[in-house]
């Protein structure tokens, strides 16, 4: 059986979908599921490629036991629409931004909103931290916990 492979994106890759990846990763793990998926994150811009997750989104993470170890990059196209069946965008403006760089029917279909897969929450998007305090980051995460969850019953019930 091949893999899933899921890749989430936001604007940067050092809040959201990294915090996104390692939450998903630590709950596959935790549900004895790793070996059926590959997960990874991007983001749209390019500004932080190289870098590591914002600190204050890493210090957030590490009070729930979530390692951020992924290195921002941007999304590429056309490859990460080849390399992924998910695609999962933070936001509407991210969601818009994948839309535009998708070429056929094919990768727009892989195209989701984290929130779609939300149970507990109803936000209608998991809104970027950067520029607010402590409250955001832990806001973004509560809400990365539900929409994993309701999005690894999908991919099970699949």
């Amino acid at each position: 059986m091949s893999k899933k492979k899921i890749l989430f994106v936001c604007l940067g890759n050092i809040c959201r979908s990294p915090s996104a990846e390692a939450v998903m990763t630590a709950k596959l793990k935790e549900l004895d599921l790793s070996e059926h998926y590959m997960v990874d994150s991007a983001g749209i811009t390019d500004y932080h490629e190289g870098g590591a997750a914002d600190h204050r989104m890493q210090q957030h993470a590490a009070q729930r036991n979530y390692k951020l170890t992924s290195i921002s990059r941007p999304f590429k196209t056309p490859n990460d629409f080849a390399n992924f069946d998910y695609i999962i965008g933070m936001d509407d403006q991210n969601m818009s931004d994948l839309r535009a760089m998708a070429t056929n029917d094919e990768q727009l279909s892989k195209l989701h909103k984290m929130t779609d897969y939300s149970s507990r929450f109803t936000y209608n998007e998991v809104p970027d931290p950067y520029y607010g305090g402590a409250e955001g980051f832990e806001l973004v995460l509560d809400l990365l916990e539900d929409a994993c969850d309701g999005l690894i019953k999908k991919l099970e019930d699949e």
